[in-house]
């Protein structure tokens, strides 16, 4: 066995533990013994049918399932390297992003047949495989049936002998412009991420992960679904979020474990089943991706739910901090402090670090970072520096060690000579009772430069009325911090990784 066999590995200490739930076929129980020989049918499949090598990207386009697992740790095994991708994207952005990585196979799921065709016939660079999975029309005719992998040995291939260093994954980061850059995952950024999760969250081979965040996501691939490999826990996989599979996961399946997005935990919160209280069972209850607005936290809390918020980016973890139970409610807002093997610091912008309680850059360390940016090393050395990581993202911290985000740097309004934080503005705006979604953005003043403008989706039912909003703001913000006006629109637009666009709202309200 060798570094990127972690699934030969745990089938040899735990065989005949159940790995995976597969929901996307019934709820089909996997146990690591099955899961690692359908991995090694994978990996032969890709060596010895597609021609992949040490190095070559593999490509993969499709929705949750769990043929995209297989084939992530059958790359580890023969040293190729998982390019999971964004199937948000256009075609046109995809083939962008295949230019970028070159990957000699592309993998893709029964959704994606037409924008397969278009990547083969429109795209400047083309891979040299197309697969189709289970339940995928062929794009084309000469594109190989994924289900031939089925016919291949279940015996591990030859061992490799990899270096920490290598990558493994490369997952796209959520640029706002231009192509998304792919992050360099390596086997040392993975592991350390899975081993400071599992010793900081406290994860074991009982509990039991819903996943449903795309796996073109380091959300996906993170959180909890490499830390519970692991540990010999178990992965629900889910072809998408589906708020009744969440509830029903809690009840049924023995759920400990969630991560999502704060839209998720809203829909979660309006489903029929909330109060019914199955989501007590939960263990691990964590909200990241944006900011997690504090009435909603309480909604979860007045049922008896730690709802808490996390933060972590593509290039550093995911996982960087921990907020213990019994500091949830006394620090509200609060990530927590670093996990075992996280460095954290603020600094100011001459990158000293700040007295405690003051925003600056937050700036991570630890062997959990990424490996940089995949043939961009202009923009490796942006964002490395002196070891540290630039986050870009604006955060303070407590005496107790604790830490706040206070929002991305290039977010920042600076008003009447004044710094005020989107993140903090929006919180508060998320806490009207008329609000259901909104975003704070910079727009010109003639005496104050810059003022704050409100974008906002209306709760169902609410009224467009701007008074009352502003009227909340003024009762729990500075003067300078309140919007000057508010937007009323239909939704938010957002980017390929689901983040809200600030720049197209700038562009078009601003």
């Amino acid at each position: 066995m060798h570094l990127g066999d972690w699934l030969g590995r745990r089938a040899a200490l735990s065989p005949d533990k159940v790995a995976l739930l597969d929901n996307t076929r019934g709820g089909r129980a996997v146990t690591y013994r099955a899961w690692d020989r359908t991995a090694n049918r994978t990996a032969h499949f890709l060596r010895d049918r597609l021609g992949v090598r040490r190095g070559d990207r593999v490509a993969a386009l499709a929705m949750n399932d769990v043929a995209m697992l297989d084939l992530w740790f059958a790359c580890g095994k023969v040293g190729a390297i998982f390019t999971p991708l964004n199937y948000r994207l256009t075609p046109g952005e995809l083939g962008a992003y295949l230019a970028a990585t070159t990957p000699e196979v592309l993998v893709y799921g029964p959704d994606f047949a037409a924008a397969s065709e278009a990547l083969q016939s429109e795209s400047s660079f083309v891979p040299r495989v197309f697969v189709a999975m289970r339940g995928a029309s062929r794009a084309r005719g000469d594109d190989v049936d994924f289900a031939e992998r089925d016919a291949a040995t279940d015996r591990p291939p030859p061992a490799l002998s990899i270096g920490w260093d290598e990558p493994w994954v490369l997952c796209g980061t959520g640029g706002t412009t231009g192509t998304p850059k792919a992050a360099m995952l390596t086997y040392r950024s993975i592991t350390a991420n899975a081993v400071n999760t599992i010793s900081s969250w406290g994860l074991s081979q009982s509990d039991v992960a819903l996943l449903n965040a795309p796996l073109f996501h380091t959300g996906g691939l993170n959180v909890f679904t490499a830390p519970l490999v692991l540990a010999g826990g178990t992965s629900v996989v889910c072809r998408v979020f589906d708020p009744d599979e969440v509830h029903a996961g809690a009840q049924e399946q023995g759920v400990t474990v969630f991560f999502g997005v704060p839209t998720m935990f809203l829909a979660l919160s309006q489903h029929p089943r909330f109060g019914g209280g199955e989501l007590r069972r939960l263990r691990i209850c964590i909200s990241g991706g944006a900011p997690c607005p504090e009435p909603l936290m309480q909604t979860y809390w007045e049922r008896g739910i730690d709802l808490k918020t996390g933060y972590g980016l593509t290039e550093a973890g995911p996982n960087n901090f921990w907020l213990p139970p019994a500091d949830v409610r006394r620090k509200v807002g609060s990530v927590g402090a670093p996990l075992f093997f996280v460095e954290a610091r603020i600094v100011d912008a001459a990158r000293e670090p700040v007295r405690p309680g003051e925003v600056g850059e937050l700036e991570v360390r630890g062997p959990h970072v990424f490996g940089g940016y995949w043939g961009r090393p202009e923009e490796t050395a942006k964002v490395i520096c002196d070891g540290w990581l630039r986050t870009g993202d604006l955060a303070c911290c407590d005496d107790e060690g604790h830490f706040y985000i206070a929002g991305r740097s290039k977010d920042l309004l600076i008003s009447g000579g004044e710094n005020v934080y989107p993140a903090e503005v929006e919180a508060v705006l998320l806490g009207h009772p008329s609000v259901r979604e909104a975003a704070l953005i910079g727009v010109p003043h003639e005496k104050w430069g810059q003022v704050g403008r409100a974008v906002v989706v209306l709760a169902p039912g609410a009224k467009a009325e701007a008074e009352p909003i502003l009227a909340h703001c003024r009762a729990r913000l500075a003067k300078y911090k309140v919007p000057q006006s508010i937007v009323f629109v239909a939704e938010l637009p957002r980017t390929g990784a689901g983040k809200v666009d600030k720049k197209a709202l700038e562009k078009q309200y601003g």
